[in-house]
C-alpha cells in the first residue's frame, strides 16, 4: 500500500467525536437578578474550571464590574445589575489575562509568586510571563 493509502485508512478510523471537541473551554456564568443585585450562581465551579483561586477571580471580577460583593456558599453576589454577557465577556478577559498561555495558547498554567512579582507560568511550554497582582 502507498502512503496515501494507509494515511487515508488509518484518517479513517480516527473517531469524528475526538477531531471536533475542544479541551478547555471558558465556563459561562449562570447568573441570577435579585432587586438592585445581581447572583452567579455557579462562581465556584467556574474557578474550579479555570484551575484558579476563587480568591483571584472574586478580586478580579469585582474591580472589573466595579461594585462590592459577597461570597457565600459558592454563589457570588454583586451589587449593581449585571447581564449574562457582560459577566461573561469579563471572565473571558480573565481567561485572556490569567489563563491561556500567551506563548502557545494552551490553557496548562499556573500563578506562581517570586519575591513580591506574579508570573504565569506553563506547565506545557515552560513560559513564564510577568502578570498584574490583582
Amino acid at each position: 500500500m502507498s502512503y496515501e493509502e494507509l494515511l487515508k485508512r488509518g484518517l479513517s478510523k480516527v473517531p469524528k467525536k475526538a477531531e471536533e471537541t475542544e479541551r478547555f473551554s471558558v465556563p459561562k456564568a449562570r447568573i441570577q437578578p435579585d432587586g438592585a443585585r445581581t447572583i452567579i450562581i455557579n462562581f465556584l465551579e467556574m474557578a474550579d474550571g479555570l484551575r484558579r483561586d476563587p480568591q483571584h477571580l472574586l478580586k478580579y471580577m469585582l474591580k472589573e464590574l466595579a461594585t462590592k460583593g459577597d461570597l457565600e456558599k459558592g454563589r457570588l453576589t454583586v451589587i449593581g445589575r449585571f447581564n449574562a454577557d457582560h459577566i461573561n465577556r469579563k471572565i473571558e478577559g480573565y481567561v485572556k489575562a490569567f489563563v491561556i498561555c500567551s506563548e502557545c495558547g494552551k490553557p496548562d498554567t499556573k500563578i506562581i509568586k517570586q519575591d513580591r512579582y506574579h508570573f504565569l507560568k506553563c506547565e506545557a511550554c515552560g513560559a513564564r510571563h510577568s502578570i498584574s497582582r490583582y
